[in-house]
């Protein structure tokens, strides 16, 4: 039978909601960081299938989420396409060459890079009880182009931002080719036993509206049409971040069956203007959880009640904090599982 999150997802409206946290599976969690010291380099660990499945259920072992996020990184798709990917300590993913130097003509696609996490995601499928979900994911064209094009992570996404008014036509083969890559990889992941799909689009909100239309909404919008051809009843979310005003011509036009929200939307305002009874997820800050003051029972409470009309996904409004201490975690679970919608 599915379980609580996967019925949410596909508009039940379950007494508690379900819960999971974005990278709930890694660095906040001691026996993470144990196995890590073992096996060397972040991207060692994601493309070693047994440990990488060790690691997706080490949240699912200690705090019982209902859904069981896969561990890996939105970067997978740059690496498989042909850059050359590395974590620097300190300093964060390294992707080579540029592609505000470089074009796609100079990559060498290498989609066996693919194959380590589809063996990760039925490693997992198998071990986790049915009712707990499996969720894979990947990141939406524009937040890994970002990545692509300076070969890092920034602020302001600068070097893609001024790539869409200098050379819209490359930015938009750009957007093409990881959007393409990206169909296959969510197919393979679901093929592998993912039950629900996020696309992760960190960076939406770095863009003006016309921008936001042209490079979020519409790539994004041909990912889950390809995937519903495919996969028609795989749940796909969609996490457009800082989209604020956008989010709900975000939620109509891109096709996705649940929407995420971040921490910077009220939900209140959220439940007004997304569509009727469409899943939605979020959206606890994660530096709320981290600081665990007397504010943070009454921050989950007024996020439950505020989607308490509307299937809900209790998560956060992005990646929890390394430094979030585990008791924290453990007072947010215990206060989402003693509200009951209408108590």
């Amino acid at each position: 039978m599915p379980g609580p999150l996967l019925d949410c997802l596909r508009g039940a409206l379950p007494a508690t909601p379900p819960v999971w946290f974005m990278r709930q599976a890694g660095r906040y969690l001691p026996e993470y960081r144990e196995l890590r010291a073992d096996k060397g380099g972040f991207l060692d660990l994601v493309y070693d299938s047994e440990a990488a499945c060790e690691v997706t259920l080490q949240p699912i072992r200690r705090f019982g989420f209902d859904g069981a996020i896969l561990f890996s990184d939105i970067l997978i798709v740059p690496h498989a396409m042909g850059q050359h990917l590395e974590f620097l300590a300190g300093e964060g993913p390294k992707l080579s060459p540029p592609l505000v130097d470089a074009s796609l003509g100079d990559l060498t696609a290498d989609t066996t890079r693919f194959d380590p996490v589809y063996e990760t995601v039925r490693r997992c499928r198998a071990q986790l009880v049915e009712d707990v979900t499996m969720l894979g994911f990947a990141g939406s064209p524009w937040t890994v182009a970002t990545y692509m094009i300076a070969g890092e992570g920034s602020r302001d996404q600068h070097d893609a931002r001024a790539m869409a008014y200098r050379d819209p036509d490359m930015l938009a083969a750009i957007l093409t080719a990881v959007g393409d890559h990206t169909i296959s990889y969510l197919r393979g992941q679901i093929d592998a036993g993912a039950e629900a799909v996020q696309l992760f689009d960190s960076w939406a909100g770095s863009l003006a509206p016309d921008e936001f239309d042209r490079w979020v909404i519409a790539p994004n919008a041909a990912i889950v049409a390809a995937l519903k051809e495919s996969h028609p009843d795989t749940p796909i979310i969609g996490f457009p971040k800082g989209a604020g005003e956008k989010l709900p011509v975000y939620a109509r036009q891109t096709g996705v069956d649940a929407v995420g929200v971040d921490e910077t939307v009220d939900p209140a305002w959220a439940h007004s203007v997304l569509p009727e009874g469409m899943p939605v997820q979020g959206n606890l800050d994660p530096l709320l959880l981290l600081a665990g003051s007397d504010r943070l029972e009454p921050r989950i409470l007024t996020i439950l009640e505020a989607f308490s009309g509307r299937p809900h996904v209790f998560n956060l409004g992005h990646g929890i904090d390394r430094r979030t201490p585990i008791a924290h975690v453990e007072r947010a679970l215990a206060t989402v599982r003693d509200w009951q919608r209408g108590a």
